[in-house]
């Protein structure tokens, strides 16, 4: 081989070895002064290079005589095919060629072999002096680019390989999402911009039409009807399809979520028969028409009515003013069925919130009479979703589109429920669809994850500037400043994906009973996880710079599309008043089944606070083997879910007996409910991530690391309420100091496991897809 690259050129040794240092330096057509420099002082002192090799380096690197075009493509071709032969084990690296091309200019001479390994450093030392050689630089030079590491991406050696990471974080449920991951890595599931939102929702009605076909949609349904009677299969479908499109995810949600989920939870089997099998499909498109313009999210007080005709044996649905109309209905353009929520009236009486089928559309996809329907147009985001807004005119509908699993109409006319309460029944019949809650969050951490795969990679390519201009320049995620805006963020969505897994194994075992406490920790889960998937973006999108501004890396299309994730399936505000009060009701309960008993423990524990963690020494206690142990940072997050939730009870009886109803009571006090419930939810996702650490196995090689992780977010999450700790006596300002120093302390023993742990969350490459973050 040697010989072959002698007779293809009259180049020295020397000037072999420095040639794909110029062509990548030249192949922008333009160096610049630190190149020159880099290149000029650091070639007098390399050992393999004579005179009249310094003079024509000189001579190669003067900007005002770039190499001739016939030139530059000779270095090319030679340096081309040098790489061609360079062991597959090798890095995709200049130096890694240069000291090959050295080399082969002499013959291969076994006795020189030492002596151009022993250049690799100081020729290393010139490339990442170079200050980052373009990536297409690298493509055109090296074949099998991909299945080789660049050799900027320098990092610490990770203590873990990143498939034990995703095997812990897939669970019991790494066949579903294997399955979907291959499904969205087809050809036909290929991405591309499409401005018209007409376009882009005809490619995500044919994604999901696709995964229908395969069995995805309808993995919650009974077998008798083509399902596998499997809801956490359908989630972490749900969730797994975040991680490509979020139009498509939403879409698929609406029409076998949404849709498919009111079938199948508020009918009984001859809506079943009727509907579900071809729902499973996307035979029959079905959307869920409960929001109104006028009411959001008080569903209670929906204005639609079905009233009950009993001569002709119909509901009669209609929308009574403008403001009744549906609003935001996914599927609305495709749909032919919508299940309707409205006030059933019979015989003049109302008996609440029921849902009814209603058909839109004729099999030639024709409005029906009395359908009204007009597309919401375009949106900050999830323009692949057709929004519309529904208005019924007195639309008639047999009275067996009424789903009555829990309220129905007799033969005779009459109103019937097997839960006489009416309050109760409503709350059930909601509660039927809590999966939403469930779906959503797990989505939206598929988008935060995706943004902070992006970010964390880009940080361990990009460099930017250094001490010595000789040397290479730093990596962005070696900074400080970068290491505390992504580390924490990482550390959390691993805390939250822990939370929200615990969520979906109690929803999946419910009992009857269970179903107050699942429904408040789905509401509060779901606003703490959607509000870090917008933050997590919006962070990840400023640590990537001007790169991350590109369309091309994805944050556009992820901050635009996750915003909603916000104030869908409740506004996050409104759930957590709603945790909140459910908190209150539990925290009075146990007042009242124990009496004068509950307020002595209540005393109790008050006193044991003040005595084993708001002591003078613990108050002030710096160590860093006390902050990061975990009866310190679990005690904390306990002790302001439980001062906070005690507080609010206390002002709120407070207001109460000065007079002022419970609702102008519970609006004095709405931010301290918010703070309260917040509280709670860290307090769980921090005792459900203990508990996954705890149950893997002491040798288990991800402990130590997901048990630091774990540390990170407790940390952290107490630094970002230190104000409230300081205030609460909790704290003191020299300990808020010393957990302000454990947070970097933890980031810099983490950088070194950055890749490994963003690259545990399992996303393919093809599906990541931004240039910024693919080796």
């Amino acid at each position: 081989m040697g010989a072959e690259f002698q007779m293809n050129t009259q180049l020295s040794p020397g000037i072999q070895a420095m040639l794909p240092l110029l062509y990548a330096a030249w192949a922008d057509r333009h160096l610049n002064l630190k190149e020159i420099h880099a290149i000029r002082k650091r070639a007098a002192d390399l050992p393999f290079l004579d005179a009249e090799d310094k003079r024509l380096l000189v001579a190669w690197s003067d900007p005002a005589y770039p190499p001739a075009r016939e030139l530059f493509q000779r270095w090319h071709t030679l340096v081309r095919n040098g790489a061609e032969q360079l062991p597959p084990e090798r890095l995709a690296s200049l130096a890694e060629l240069g000291s090959l091309l050295g080399h082969a200019a002499e013959g291969f001479a076994p006795d020189r072999q030492a002596f151009w390994e022993a250049q690799l450093p100081a020729l290393t030392e010139l490339e990442l002096g170079l200050g980052g050689v373009d990536e297409t630089t690298y493509r055109s030079l090296f074949p099998r680019y991909d299945q080789r590491n660049k050799l900027q991406e320098f990092t610490e050696e990770a203590s873990v390989d990143p498939a034990v990471l995703q095997a812990i974080l897939d669970g019991p449920w790494a066949e579903p999402i294997a399955r979907v991951k291959d499904i969205l890595q087809r050809p036909s599931f290929e991405r591309s911009i499409l401005r018209l939102k007409e376009d882009y929702r005809a490619q995500v009605l044919a994604w999901c039409e696709e995964l229908g076909r395969e069995g995805i949609g309808a993995l919650a349904f009974p077998k008798a009807y083509g399902g596998e009677d499997d809801m956490a299969a359908y989630s972490v479908a749900f969730e797994t399809l975040g991680y490509h499109d979020l139009s498509l995810t939403i879409k698929f949600g609406v029409q076998f979520g949404l849709w498919g989920g009111a079938v199948a939870n508020l009918g009984t089997q001859r809506h079943h028969d009727k509907y579900l099998q071809k729902t499973g499909t996307l035979e029959l498109p079905g959307c869920f028409a409960m929001t109104e313009t006028g009411h959001g999210s008080n569903v209670r007080g929906l204005e639609t009515t079905a009233v009950y005709d009993h001569q002709t044996r119909e509901l009669i649905v209609h929308s009574p003013n403008e403001d009744a109309g549906k609003e935001y209905i996914g599927n609305a353009l495709h749909s032919r069925l919508a299940a309707v929520f409205c006030q059933l009236i019979v015989d003049g009486e109302s008996h609440g919130v029921h849902a009814v089928v209603v058909p839109l559309r004729d099999a030639k996809h024709e409005l029906l009479p009395g359908i009204r329907v007009e597309d919401n147009g375009y949106k900050l985001g999830l323009n692949g979703v057709d929004n519309g807004r529904i208005w019924f005119s007195q639309v008639r509908v047999p009275v067996d589109n009424l789903l009555d699993k829990y309220g129905g109409i007799t033969p005779e006319g009459q109103y019937y429920s097997p839960i006489e309460n009416p309050s109760r029944r409503f709350f059930t019949m909601l509660g039927t669809l809590v999966g939403g809650r469930v779906c959503v969050p797990r989505a939206g951490l598929s988008a935060a994850k995706t943004a902070l795969a992006i970010a964390v990679r880009y940080g361990l390519r990009r460099r930017q500037f250094a001490a010595d201009p000789l040397k290479a320049e730093t990596l962005i995620l070696d900074y400080p400043n970068q290491q505390r805006r992504l580390l924490p963020l990482v550390a959390k969505a691993y805390a939250t994906q822990f939370g929200l897994d615990y969520l979906l194994h109690r929803y999946i075992d419910r009992k009857p009973e269970d179903m107050q406490e699942i429904e408040a920790m789905a509401a509060g889960l779901k606003a703490y996880a959607t509000w870090f998937t917008t933050a997590a973006i919006q962070e990840c999108r400023e640590a990537t710079g001007g790169k991350g501004y590109l369309a091309e890396n994805r944050f556009a299309e992820l901050k635009a599309d996750t915003d909603i994730f916000t104030t869908f399936e409740g506004d996050n505000t409104v759930l957590l008043q709603l945790l909140a009060k459910s908190l209150l009701s539990d925290f009075k309960k146990s007042f009242q089944e124990d009496g004068s008993f509950a307020v002595l423990k209540y005393m109790g524990r008050r006193m044991t606070t003040i005595v084993t963690e708001q002591n003078p020494f613990t108050i002030r206690q710096t160590d860093r083997e006390h902050l990061t142990s975990r009866t310190f940072y679990q005690a904390a997050f306990e002790f302001r879910a439980r001062r906070l939730v005690s507080t609010l009870a206390q002002r709120l009886r407070a207001y109460i007996k000065e007079g002022e109803s419970a609702y102008a009571a519970g609006l004095r006090c709405q931010t301290h409910m918010i703070e309260a419930a917040q509280a709670w939810v860290e307090a769980l996702v921090l005792e459900k991530s203990l508990a996954r650490v705890d149950a893997l196995a002491s040798g288990h090689p991800a402990k130590a690391l997901l048990k630091k992780t774990v540390q990170l977010y407790a940390l952290h999450t107490i630094e970002t309420h230190s104000g409230w700790y300081l205030e609460s006596d909790y704290i003191t300002g020299q300990k808020s100091k010393a957990i302000r120093k454990a947070v970097d302390v933890l980031c810099s023993e983490l950088r070194p496991d950055a890749a490994t742990l963003v690259n545990g969350f399992g996303i393919p490459d093809a599906l990541l897809a931004a240039p910024i973050a693919l080796y």
